[in-house]
């Protein structure tokens, strides 16, 4: 007539097994696997140049490598197709290439 404690908590099991084994198998469906091409390694890999540049040019406040860092990083993004931070980089490019012309910077 009414089920055992054991045999409701079984029940519960399966049902968050199954539930949990659909989950997976609709996030893998949503991703896609493929392989990067040797462009876009090389991309990424002067992405993480440019951004230990702007790390640097936190800690020195020097211009020249806040530039270096926005062009690596903007190879980056425009490998990937990444349009508006593209537009982010050269906003900051120009901005900090204005500090040098004009002499503000540090």
């Amino acid at each position: 007539m009414y089920p055992s404690i054991m045999e409701s908590k079984n029940n519960l099991m399966k049902k968050t097994l199954l539930n949990r084994q659909w989950r997976r198998t609709v996030l893998k469906a949503m991703v896609r696997e493929r392989k990067l091409k040797p462009i876009e390694r090389m991309a990424s890999r002067i992405g993480y140049m440019g951004a230990g540049f702007l790390v640097a040019g936190q800690w020195t406040l020097n211009p020249w490598l806040f530039i270096f860092g926005f062009i690596c990083v903007m190879i980056q993004t425009a490998t990937r197709r990444q349009w508006n931070l593209v537009l982010l980089q050269i906003n900051g490019m120009v901005a900090w290439t204005l500090h040098l012309v004009n002499g503000t910077a540090g």
